[in-house]
């Protein structure tokens, strides 16, 4: 397994977040003419003062990017640049989404269907009892589930995913070496086999507090719908929903019997409108529109032929719509490379056409026959 050294070297160097990478790639080029440049080329990149650019210039970043990459490779473990075609497209247009990550598994990060599941490290025996129940019945749809490793809510979902034969990712806080907690070795690995094992951490991270936050972004980015199941008035979970929030994607919050510490989080959300109330799985795959789309799979039906005045974007939008169950507006926008204000006149026309249908959370979807 090969390694660009200079992609992993830049994510090392002092001071230089996953923003800052992006920016060095945008006035650079590859990650390769980053550490080429010269010291006034770097210093006109904005962001970039003298101490960060002289970091960038040192060859001691490289030579740690080796020893990253030997670690990566008795793991068996991939990266994942932001450029590359096997970075999660669901990341790739959030502002703040990690410029590498470091991946462990067989599964498919770009899977159609995603639900993250999230709650309280210390789960009732109902909260345990709903995830359950919420992984099974979404697994008639291939549902990639995603979720943070820990106790509680966490590993209750990817072990109700194992059961199921569900691809399960779990995201973390630490390196790919470092299982934390260290009880769930077991379940990590079995992961691996369908899912997987994902985090923005090198090898050799250990899970510090100031980490986890960062982890529970990636969650919510991840997701096409996140549901806390169980959650106290402030923590991890009501993070991820926040993020969710913010990055367009679906919030469902388990409600819980009043005055019991582990439903206030829950009901806070709902009551606060940032959540939509979960009452059975039924309410997740209607809003997702996951029934359509198997009817439309399981029927075998097809989209219509285009007609020949149709514009090389409408085109395009339509041909990135079919490669797909459904996707979001800033996702098209990304993978088009159209500018958002003139992607929604497109979509308004396809939409007005028969050829595309608007969905919940501002996604979008072909039109079938």
């Amino acid at each position: 397994m090969s390694y660009n050294l200079h992609q992993i070297g830049l994510t090392l160097v002092p001071g230089v977040g996953s923003i800052l990478v992006r920016q060095l790639i945008s006035y650079c080029g590859a990650a390769e003419d980053v550490f080429r440049s010269p010291l006034a080329r770097l210093l006109k990149v904005p962001g970039i003062g003298d101490v960060t650019a002289r970091a960038i210039l040192k060859s001691d970043v490289l030579t740690e990017a080796e020893q990253v990459a030997k670690r990566l490779e008795k793991l068996g473990a991939s990266t994942l640049f932001y450029t590359d075609k096997a970075y999660p497209n669901r990341l790739k247009t959030l502002y703040d989404a990690p410029a590498l990550l470091y991946f462990q598994g067989a599964g498919n990060l770009n899977a159609p269907r995603t639900i993250g599941l999230v709650g309280t490290r210390q789960a009732t025996e109902y909260g345990r009892r709903i995830t359950s129940e919420i992984v099974e019945a979404v697994a008639p749809y291939g549902v990639n589930v995603i979720s943070g490793l820990a106790y509680g809510i966490d590993i209750a979902a990817h072990r109700a995913s194992l059961t199921n034969g569900l691809p399960t990712i779990g995201v973390m806080a630490s390196g790919l070496d470092i299982i934390y907690p260290n009880v769930h070795q077991k379940t990590a690995r079995e992961m691996t086999t369908l899912g997987g094992l994902l985090t923005e951490s090198q090898p050799g991270t250990k899970p510090d507090a100031h980490l986890f936050p960062a982890r529970n972004r990636i969650i919510a980015g991840l997701s096409d719908a996140i549901v806390v199941v169980e959650a106290a008035a402030k923590g991890g979970a009501l993070i991820t929903a926040e993020y969710a929030n913010n990055y367009h994607r679906e919030v469902f919050a388990v409600p819980g019997q009043l005055n019991q510490a582990f439903s206030a989080g829950c009901n806070k959300l709902i009551r606060e409108n940032k959540a939509q109330i979960y009452t059975s799985p039924k309410d997740l795959i209607e809003t997702l529109n996951w029934d359509r789309d198997v009817d439309h799979v399981s029927s075998k039906n097809i989209a219509p032929a285009l007609p020949v005045d149709i514009t090389e974007e409408e085109s395009q939008i339509v041909a990135l719509l079919r490669q797909s169950t459904d996707l979001h507006i800033d996702d098209l926008s990304w993978q088009s490379q159209i500018p958002m204000g003139r992607l929604a006149s497109v979509l308004l026309n396809l939409e007005f056409r028969g050829f595309v249908r608007s969905l919940p959370g501002k996604k979008y979807a072909v039109v079938y026959v």
